[in-house]
């Protein structure tokens, strides 16, 4: 592969550290990825990850999620990669239409109230990619290094003037941003989730709305993961018996051959929560340092457009 002059370090070695190096990598840049956390201690490990760019703000977030979309639906079919696409069922407390992002997809299917569990007012019906986290990390690092990509543990360090040896600098450091900017627009929103063995269940469900606590199972094969919670306020890291409870119990409200159902590992993570994605590049002593953060929980989702948004700037000549 011919290789360009621009010498890459990347903050962050979750879904966006990755596919940020991966996306610079297979255009012929030098790259290595600098992490406090490897890929599968990384809050990405933990996500449910449904495509659907909800929780993130931006003028391009249709175009970066479809962007995403057309990546996992060429990923899926190759089973080793982790992403399946799955049809299942998104309903509404509220009687909400379904969003906009959703009204190009072309199985998106309205359902009548009758059909739904008990409680929702309204639902729709559609096609789209889930992802099982770890298999998923476990392809992009392979592919990140058969591009050349290097993956080391470490500090970042200040992000005032560029490391001896880079040309640029991507920061993906996701909820880390709120101190190593520092942003204090970044919000750590803690996440956590179930995940049991599937009792024969192949449709995914969701909650429409966001809420401190809501409902959804997405299959992966033999097992599934149950969520979830959306805490701001919470900073532990260790899994709350009571949270996992309820979460089972509103799980197995709409599927009730959840109850009961064996418990395999609960994860813990943190959204990079920000009242705006920030995918921008600033001048800085010796050359220049791209954003690559904040997408809530929108990350898996805006995963390739945002990579390529943030490889554009990173070969854009400075102003």
């Amino acid at each position: 592969m011919a290789r360009s002059g621009i010498d890459v370090l990347v903050i962050g070695a979750g879904v966006s550290g990755i596919t940020t190096a991966l996306r610079l990598a297979e255009r012929g840049h030098r790259v290595r990825i600098r992490a406090r956390e490897l890929p599968h201690e990384s809050t990405s490990c933990a996500a449910g990850a449904l495509w659907g760019p909800v929780v993130a703000e931006h003028e391009r977030v249709t175009e970066w999620s479809t962007e995403t979309l057309e990546a996992f639906r060429a990923l899926a079919a190759h089973p080793e990669t982790g992403v399946r696409l799955v049809r299942g069922l998104e309903a509404s407390h509220t009687g909400m239409a379904p969003p906009v992002w959703l009204r190009d997809l072309p199985d998106l299917t309205v359902v009548h109230p009758a059909e739904l569990p008990a409680g929702y007012l309204s639902g729709w019906r559609y096609t789209a990619p889930i992802v099982d986290m770890p298999i998923y990390l476990t392809y992009l690092v392979m592919r990140a290094k058969d591009a050349g990509v290097q993956i080391e543990q470490g500090e970042a360090g200040p992000l005032a003037a560029l490391p001896a040896g880079y040309t640029a600098v991507v920061n993906c450091s996701g909820a880390d941003a709120r101190e190593l900017v520092p942003d204090p627009d970044v919000v750590p929103v803690r996440g956590q989730l179930v995940v049991v063995e599937n009792p024969g269940i192949h449709e995914f469900f969701a909650d429409a709305e966001d809420a401190a606590e809501m409902t959804y199972f997405l299959p992966h094969g033999e097992r599934m993961v149950l969520g979830s919670t959306a805490h701001a306020t919470r900073t532990d890291r260790a899994w709350d018996p009571a949270l996992a409870e309820r979460i089972v119990a509103r799980c197995a409200a709409v599927r009730p051959e959840l109850a009961g159902v064996r418990v395999l590992e609960h994860r813990v993570g943190f959204r990079p929560t920000r009242s705006r994605v920030r995918v921008e590049r600033e001048e800085i002593d010796g050359g220049h340092l791209v954003h690559n953060y904040g997408h809530g929980g929108g990350g898996v989702s805006l995963s390739w457009g945002c990579a390529s948004a943030a490889a554009d700037l990173v070969e854009a000549p400075r102003s």
